[in-house]
């Protein structure tokens, strides 16, 4: 298949993959693998600010390419925030086929399960 430049450059060469570990990180995911989708994020928050970001996901290009975007955008959020972009936009950016936008709500998900694990802590 023959992805935008935008998908091609982020699941190519996701920046932040990865986890985090230690004091100040929440953890967020949503998906499974059996549905073809799981994304999860690391946020480190300190002072009610995201400091760092990691994500780890297994699914389509599109999938791994939006959360890789969050995660690379997600440092200087406040806790509590929204997306940097709403679905509508990711769905844009990345060109994502209708038949695969039903995977950035799994992103979305996971991002606001780490904001929920981020007020819980």
């Amino acid at each position: 298949m023959n992805y935008n430049p935008e998908t091609a450059r982020y699941f190519e060469n996701p920046p932040f993959a990865g986890r985090l570990e230690g004091p100040g990180v929440a953890r967020g995911r949503a998906g499974s693998r059996t549905q073809g989708a799981l994304v999860e994020f690391d946020l480190r928050i300190l002072e009610g600010v995201v400091r760092e970001a990691r994500f780890t996901a297994f699914g389509c290009p599109h999938t791994i390419a939006a959360a890789a975007w969050v995660a690379a955008h997600a440092v200087g959020l406040p806790r509590g925030a929204a997306l940097p972009k709403p679905v509508a936009e990711l769905s844009a950016l990345f060109a994502v086929p209708t038949e695969k936008r039903g995977r950035l709500l799994v992103v979305e998900d996971a991002w606001v399960a780490t904001m929920a694990a981020a007020h819980a802590a």
